[in-house]
């Protein structure tokens, strides 16, 4: 028997709510204790450097990394690139928002004022989106200009000209959990300053792969056969005139500046480098090996 229809049938429905809620109160305060230190880590390292161990080369942007309403803390890495390199227009775009809530854009957008584009695939967690951008930033949410698409690598461009992004913007933001690679190879509409996409570390530092383009692909919930690697998308970035400054040391997500713009405090680094293995699988005992075993046999295309 399930653990919680059974719960339900021995425990009074008030106990099992003060539970729930109770668990609820634990994983925000849990997450607002890492913001704490996060961000006191990042105050803190600057004024006191000569205490600091040695800097590794993936460090140069994690030691600046602090969550607001990112994932892990690409909030703080992005606005220590833009503090590094200046703005332009302050203009994003970014795909794979679901409710808007943790996305890399929210902190630019609910506290520095920037505008952009949000685009994901569920209907309702973009109108929960409209109601939440409302909320936060009242007659402002007139700069974030929401919308439901499955985006491929056909539609991207013809979505981005309907809303009126083209040319240069600040920062793209690419986190579909499928065809990353290949509707960021299609994307021509738009040139970001920056952009951040998301690898699939159960690929490893080596291998330059991609899953097979499929317009209609869907990750199924928790699988690990998604995306492209580190590599792929690293060699990609070079032929669409950009280099990799670092990863996000959870393993998620990967930095590229575009040629142009290199400048002496964000310099490119080495795939091997910058390399991070998924730290959330490794927490839960599952190693770099047997996260590459299951997916192993699946197919793949070398890019």
């Amino acid at each position: 028997m399930a653990l919680k229809p059974f719960l339900k049938k021995i425990v009074p429905s008030f106990i099992l709510r003060i539970l729930e809620d109770y668990r609820t109160i634990f994983q925000r305060l849990d997450t607002h204790e890492r913001r704490l230190v996060n961000l006191t880590g990042t105050i803190l390292a600057p004024r006191y450097s000569s205490v600091a161990a040695p800097l590794h080369k993936q460090d140069q942007l994690n030691t600046h990394g602090f969550k607001c309403f990112s994932q892990n803390n690409e909030d703080g890495i992005l606005l220590y690139i833009f503090s590094q390199i200046g703005v332009s227009g302050r203009r994003f775009v970014e795909f794979g928002i679901q409710d808007g809530r943790q996305c890399n854009t929210a902190n630019l957008s609910l506290n520095f004022g920037w505008r952009g584009l949000l685009l994901d695939a569920n209907n309702r967690d973009i109108e929960s989106a409209k109601r939440f951008y409302k909320d936060m930033l009242g007659t402002g949410a007139r700069d974030i200009a929401l919308a439901q698409s499955f985006v491929t690598a056909e539609n991207i461009n013809p979505i981005l000209h309907k809303h009126n992004y083209t040319g240069e913007i600040d920062l793209l933001s690419i986190d579909m959990d499928g065809n990353d690679y290949w509707v960021w190879k299609a994307t021509s509409e738009i040139e970001p300053r920056v952009v951040i996409i998301e690898y699939n570390a159960a690929l490893g530092a080596e291998k330059s792969r991609t899953i097979p383009y499929n317009p209609e692909f869907v990750r199924h919930s928790g699988s690990l056969y998604h995306g492209a690697s580190l590599r792929a998308l690293t060699n990609l970035a070079q032929d669409k005139g950009y280099y990799l400054i670092g990863c996000e040391g959870s393993g998620i997500n990967a930095f590229f500046l575009r040629h142009d713009i290199r400048q002496e405090f964000l310099l490119e680094i080495s795939v091997a480098d910058a390399f991070f293995p998924n730290a959330r699988l490794i927490m839960r005992g599952i190693s770099a090996e047997a996260q590459y075993d299951c997916i192993r046999n699946l197919p793949f295309v070398e890019v």
